[in-house]
């Protein structure tokens, strides 16, 4: 299967998810490409207009993984525009997950997943599945939980 691991990072830490999940699927013998979402710029948390340097093409994926930091206790302004503007996910197994700071509920994990998995359904896409991991000292626990429960939906 062919598979797009689509990210926007700012620290890292949640393309750092991204390489774990690839090595894990990489092993399972699917295909897959991590493919950065850049802007041109700083965006801001109340940003609108945000002008892409890069804006991966998700066509050639039968399955398509979103990975995104908290903003603001929501999903990052420069994923959420990305996700607006792809045209179609129809047919596509989509998965998402978030990295965030604060370990408590009510941090903005749930509300930007939930925001995540909305515009992927609206645009016809399948969610097979969710994860966040709290970048804190539980974090490779959180990693490894995500990357296995990936790795068992594709």
């Amino acid at each position: 299967m062919e598979i797009g691991i689509i990210v926007y990072s700012q620290t890292e830490h949640t393309y750092s998810v991204a390489e774990n999940l690839q090595e894990k699927l990489v092993a399972a013998g699917h295909t897959v490409n991590i493919e950065r979402v850049t802007t041109a710029g700083e965006v801001k948390s109340n940003s609108k207009d945000i002008n892409f340097k890069n804006k991966p093409d998700i066509q050639g994926y039968d399955s398509i993984i979103f990975g995104s930091p908290v903003h603001a206790f929501n999903l990052a302004p420069a994923m959420k525009a990305y996700l607006e503007q792809i045209p179609s996910l129809q047919d596509k197994k989509i998965a998402c997950y978030v990295t965030k700071g604060l370990p408590f509920h009510r941090t903005g994990g749930n509300q930007a997943i939930s925001q995540m998995k909305k515009l992927c359904q609206s645009k016809g896409g399948t969610i097979m599945g969710t994860g966040i991991v709290v970048w804190r000292g539980g974090r490779g626990k959180d990693i490894s939980e995500l990357v296995q429960k990936f790795s068992r939906l594709f």
